[in-house]
C-alpha cells in the first residue's frame, strides 16, 4: 500500500474516531447534561417561555447529533469502498457492517457485504486440517443473505441480482435458484452480456439445453466483442454435444 493510501486511511479513521467520541454512549449522561447546560444556558426551565426555549435549544442539539451519526455512516461506507479498491475485503466487510448500523435500509451497503462475503469465502481455508468447511459456508450464506436483503429493498437492483446468481451457479451449486433472478435482470438490462453467460450456464447445469443454446445465440447476436463471441460459440458447441448424448 502506498503512502498516499495509508495517509488517506489514517485521516478517515481519525475523523471517525473524533465523531464517535462526540456522540458515544460511553460518555456518562450526567457529564453530557452538564456540558449541554453550560453551552445552551438551560438549567431548570419552568415557565412556558423557558420550556419553549429549552425545547428549541435541545432540538438543535439533536439535529447536530443526527448529522454527526449520518456522517459516521458515510465515512464507514467510503472507507469500506477504499478497502474494496485495494482488495482488502476483510477490512471492507467490517466497515460495511458498521455503516449498516447507521443506514439499515441502504441496498448498496448490503450489496457490498455480499461482494465481500463471497471473496472472503475463498480465504476461509481449513488451516487446522479438520476437514470442516464451516467458515467458508458461513461466508457464502452471509453473501446470499446480504444480496437477498439488497433485492428486498430494491427489487430492480441488477447488481445484487447478478452477484446472487453468480453465487448460486459457481459457489453454492444451486443454479436453479439463479435462473429467475437472471431472467428478471435481463428484462431490466437487456444487454447484460455477463448475465447472459451465467444464465446460459445455469440452463446447462439444469439440463435445459435448448434454452442454453438460445442464450448463447443471443450473446453472439448482441455483442461485438470477439472474445465474448468466441466463448459463446465454444460453450454452445459443448451444450450441443451434451444434448446429443442425452
Amino acid at each position: 500500500m502506498n503512502k498516499k493510501t495509508i495517509k488517506f486511511f489514517s485521516g478517515i479513521i481519525f475523523l471517525i474516531a473524533v465523531a464517535v467520541s462526540t456522540v458515544s454512549c460511553g460518555i456518562p449522561n450526567k457529564t453530557v447534561q452538564r456540558q449541554m447546560k453550560l453551552e445552551e444556558g438551560v438549567t431548570n426551565p419552568l415557565t412556558i417561555e423557558e420550556l419553549q426555549d429549552a425545547i428549541k435549544k435541545y432540538s438543535n442539539r439533536v439535529q447536530e447529533q443526527q448529522l454527526a451519526m449520518s456522517q459516521i455512516g458515510m465515512w464507514y461506507r467510503l472507507l469500506g469502498t477504499r478497502y474494496v479498491d485495494n482488495k482488502m475485503y476483510g477490512e471492507a466487510l467490517k466497515c460495511f457492517q458498521e455503516a449498516i448500523k447507521y443506514y439499515p435500509n441502504n441496498q448498496n451497503l448490503y450489496y457490498y457485504v455480499g461482494l465481500c462475503g463471497g471473496y472472503m469465502s475463498h480465504t476461509a481455508l481449513d488451516y487446522g486440517g479438520t476437514g470442516s468447511h464451516e467458515q467458508k459456508y458461513n461466508y457464502l450464506k452471509l453473501s446470499e443473505e446480504a444480496y437477498l436483503r439488497a433485492i428486498q429493498i430494491d427489487e430492480r437492483y441488477t447488481n445484487a441480482m447478478y452477484g446472487l446468481a453468480v453465487l448460486y451457479v459457481f459457489e453454492l451449486d444451486e443454479s436453479e435458484k439463479a435462473i429467475p433472478y437472471l431472467e428478471k435482470l435481463l428484462t431490466i438490462d437487456t444487454r447484460h452480456i455477463d448475465a447472459m453467460f451465467v444464465l446460459a450456464r445455469a440452463y446447462y447445469q439444469n439440463l435445459e439445453f435448448d434454452k442454453a443454446v438460445e442464450m448463447y445465440d443471443k450473446i453472439i447476436s448482441t455483442t461485438k466483442a470477439q472474445d465474448k463471441i468466441a466463448d459463446a460459440e465454444n460453450n454452445k458447441k459443448t451444450v450441443l454435444e451434451a444434448s446429443y448424448g442425452k
